[in-house]
C-alpha cells in the first residue's frame, strides 16, 4: 500500500471515530502537602460511563468534584465537547458559563439526596424547576413533564404534590435522579448513588440507572466504593489510591484481571466478604 493510500486510510478511520465528550488532562488538587488527586488523564465518550474506585480518601471525590466544576484543580484542563462552540476548557469558563452547563448539558447525582434536592419544594416542583431553569414557562407543560418522569423513575403521579420530605431514602434518590435528567444533559456525574441504601432498594435504582443510561444514551461519571455498581453499569474502570489512578480498563478486563496490587486487594476483599 502506498504512502497516500495509507494517509487516506487513516484519514477514513478519524472520520469515522467519534470524538471524546470530555477529555481530562493532568488534573492535579492538593491541600496543603496533601494530595486530593493527581496526574489523572482520561477521555470520555458519548453514551460510554466511567467508573471511579477506590478506598475512602483515595481522591476519587475529589476528583469528581474537580470534573464538575465544584472545585478548582491546582493544575489540568477539563475539555468539554460543548454543543455551540465545540470543546471548551470548564476549569477556565466563567462561572454564569459554568452554571447554565450544570443547568443543561450537565447533571450532579449526590450521595445525599437532601444536597441535591429543595426539600421544602414538591416532588413535582422539584422536577418543573430544573425545566424552569432553561426557560421552560407554560405550568401545564411543565407539570406534564414532571409526572411523565416520576414515572419513569417508579414515583407514583400521586405524589407528585408531596415534599421529599415525606419519601423514603430510595423516593428521594429516585426523585433526584428524575430532577437531573428531565433536561436531557449529556453527561452526569454520580457520587455515591447507591450509599447508605437497603441492599433491595440499591437493586431496583442501579436497575433504573442502566435502563435510563442506555435508553438516553447517556454519559457518565461514577464514583464509587462498590465494585458490583461499577460491574453492573461502567464500560471501564479507574482504580485510585492516594490521589492516583493505578489501574484504567474495561470494567471486566480489570475486576476479573486485576494487574495492580491494590486492585487485586480490593477484589479479594469483596469477594471474601
Amino acid at each position: 500500500m502506498t504512502e497516500t493510500m495509507h494517509s487516506e486510510v487513516a484519514h477514513r478511520a478519524d472520520e469515522r471515530a467519534p470524538a471524546p465528550l470530555l477529555s481530562v488532562r493532568d488534573i492535579r488538587k492538593t491541600y496543603g502537602s496533601y494530595v486530593g488527586c493527581t496526574d489523572v488523564s482520561f477521555d470520555l465518550y458519548p453514551g460510554e460511563v466511567m467508573g471511579i474506585v477506590g478506598e475512602s480518601g483515595s481522591g476519587k471525590s475529589t476528583l469528581l468534584n474537580c470534573l464538575a466544576g465544584h472545585l478548582a484543580p491546582d493544575r489540568g484542563e477539563v475539555l468539554f465537547d460543548t454543543r455551540a462552540e465545540g470543546p471548551r476548557d470548564t476549569v477556565t469558563m466563567s462561572e454564569p458559563e459554568r452554571r447554565m452547563l450544570s443547568r443543561t448539558d450537565w447533571a450532579f447525582v449526590h450521595q445525599n439526596p437532601r444536597d441535591g434536592l429543595r426539600m421544602g419544594v414538591s416532588a413535582g416542583g422539584n422536577v418543573g424547576e430544573r425545566l424552569m431553569a432553561v426557560g421552560a414557562r407554560n405550568y401545564g407543560a411543565i407539570r406534564e413533564s414532571a409526572t411523565d418522569w416520576l414515572g419513569r423513575v417508579e414515583i407514583a403521579d400521586t405524589r407528585i404534590d408531596d415534599r421529599p420530605s415525606a419519601f423514603s431514602g430510595g423516593m428521594q434518590q429516585r426523585l433526584q435522579i428524575a430532577r437531573n435528567l428531565v433536561t436531557g444533559p449529556r453527561l452526569v456525574f454520580m457520587d455515591e448513588p447507591t450509599g447508605g441504601l437497603d441492599v433491595s432498594v440499591q437493586a431496583r435504582l442501579l436497575d433504573l440507572m442502566r435502563g435510563l443510561v442506555r435508553e438516553m444514551g447517556l454519559s457518565a461519571i461514577i464514583v464509587t466504593h462498590d465494585l458490583a455498581v461499577v460491574r453492573l453499569l461502567a464500560h471501564r474502570l479507574m482504580v485510585m489510591k492516594s490521589g492516583h489512578v493505578v489501574e484504567a480498563g474495561l470494567t471486566d478486563q480489570v475486576l476479573d484481571d486485576p494487574q495492580h496490587a491494590y486492585t487485586q486487594l480490593l477484589v479479594s476483599s469483596v469477594l471474601q466478604v
